[in-house]
């Protein structure tokens, strides 16, 4: 069985229809791209696999338990967590505080206002491992909001990773960046998913980063899945073609 299977889900806003009848398989270990031309239903349906839209109709498994009506912070609690567009980090704490507030919680920490040596030392070695897996270590104890707009989503990322989830999605994560930022989170992207063999579901304008991560990829055009591939057989698609370029390319 599939780490997370979608069902033929829908998702209807009165006579809308956002996404319709889409279906999605995830093996473990794999990073899974989707994609689409703008208004192609790519947020609403990652909304959906995140738990913040219930579905229409159709059903969505987790790791062998249906999920389609379970909210987001429980989804995040069986192992699913997730970035958004918009970096979601604490601004005025440091890259270390940052993380630790995220160690606790999946610690189960936050409402014990006694801890032991050993609790405090098991927070700290984690957080020093999130540190370094995600290149962060010189950079521990610099206010986050005084960092790059790409220091701050990789520690918006090991933050996610705190949580140590079995399917991290990440929505947009190269968003707003230049051409180096967007180099190094694609880096840190790459590191996570096979030296951690970390399972991840990718929504991405950038196609550089998609063709050079994506081990499948799901295109999106108007609510409806147009192809599911591998990067060279979404590349030679001629429907792809046609729905990002409006014809198809001279000699494909």
């Amino acid at each position: 069985m599939s780490l997370l299977e979608v069902r033929n889900v829908s998702q209807h806003f009165g006579e809308l229809r956002a996404v319709n009848d889409v279906s999605l398989a995830v093996e473990a270990g794999e990073l899974h791209a989707i994609i689409g031309p703008n208004g192609a239903g790519k947020t609403t349906f990652f909304n959906m696999i995140s738990g913040f839209y219930r579905p229409t109709k159709g059903h969505i498994v987790f790791d062998g338990t249906d999920v389609t009506a379970v909210p987001p912070q429980r989804r995040v609690a069986m192992g699913m967590a997730r970035t958004f567009q918009i970096t979601e980090v604490f601004r005025e704490l440091t890259v270390r505080e940052n993380l630790r507030v995220a160690v606790e919680v999946t610690q189960g920490l936050r409402l014990k206002v006694f801890r032991s040596r050993q609790m405090v030392r098991a927070t700290r070695e984690r957080v020093d491992e999130l540190l370094e897996a995600g290149g962060l270590t010189d950079k521990a104890k610099r206010y986050v909001g005084e960092l790059s707009h790409g220091d701050q989503r990789s520690t918006e990322i090991m933050m996610a990773l705190a949580l140590r989830p079995k399917l991290l999605l990440l929505d947009e994560p190269a968003a707003g960046m230049g051409n180096q930022e967007t180099y190094d989170t694609a880096l840190l992207i790459r590191r996570l998913h096979r030296a951690q063999k970390l399972t991840i579901i990718l929504v991405e304008h950038d196609m550089r980063v998609i063709f050079n991560l994506a081990d499948r990829i799901t295109v999106l055009t108007e609510g409806v899945v147009l192809e599911q591939g591998t990067p060279d057989e979404i590349a030679a698609s001629e429907k792809v073609q046609v729905a990002y370029l409006g014809e198809k390319r001279e000699g494909a």
